[in-house]
């Protein structure tokens, strides 16, 4: 595995000094992350972290009736499975693949071993860069709920599309209308409406098929 090449696809484990990534680099497996695929559901004991490099992560709760809303997203900034770092080995949100791509996974053995190695007095620059990420996650579920609470559909979808662009190489999408909705929890109608006046406006194109 190309050390140089993974420390640049993840900017968790770009970050790491030298010597903390040479004891996981063995372990990190790269997996493709497919649209729609399931990482793990809701309350699921979690065996792996992910590190997205080219794809993003929804978390998302799903209510009795089986609708979902997405209030997290997590690409190459990140990592899937926090909860773990938190001392939890399960998860009250699903983890979803909204864009296609790929990421490194770790066995949670092998991260509890580097967390537990550099735990104690002297922690290690993973713990602490999975404390601070954590930090940042919180964040974005409070702006979430906030502009879940305040915001106009046309307005989410604006956060969306920027929050995702940050996330992927290049300036285009394969999403549909449907898809998009579910994500952000609101009716089909009211992303085509809201798209349509973006692209009046000259924001964004976008086309069917």
């Amino acid at each position: 595995m190309d050390t140089a090449l993974n420390r640049n696809q993840n900017h968790l484990l770009a970050a790491l000094p030298a010597v903390e990534f040479r004891r996981i680099a063995p372990d990190l497996e790269l997996v493709a992350m497919l649209q729609g695929e399931v990482l793990y559901e809701s309350g699921q004991v979690l065996q792996h972290v992910y590190f997205p490099t080219s794809a993003i992560v929804s978390l998302n709760c799903v209510t009795e009736s089986g609708a979902t809303s997405d209030i997290a997203w997590v690409g190459c900034e990140g990592v899937i499975g926090i909860p773990l770092v938190m001392g939890s080995h399960a998860t009250p949100t699903a983890a979803v693949v909204c864009v296609g791509g790929y990421g490194y996974r770790l066995k949670e053995q092998m991260l509890m071993q580097e967390l537990r190695r550099t735990g104690g007095r002297r922690a290690g620059v993973m713990q602490h860069l999975l404390l601070r990420y954590t930090q940042a996650l919180m964040t974005q579920l409070s702006q979430t709920a906030v502009c879940n609470r305040h915001h106009s559909v046309e307005q989410q979808l604006c956060r969306w599309l920027l929050s995702t662009l940050d996330r992927v190489p290049s300036n285009e999408l394969t999403m549909t209308h449907e898809h998009i909705a579910c994500m952000l929890g609101v009716r089909r109608e009211g992303i085509t409406e809201a798209a349509g006046h973006l692209q009046q406006a000259g924001l964004i194109r976008y086309y069917r098929g």
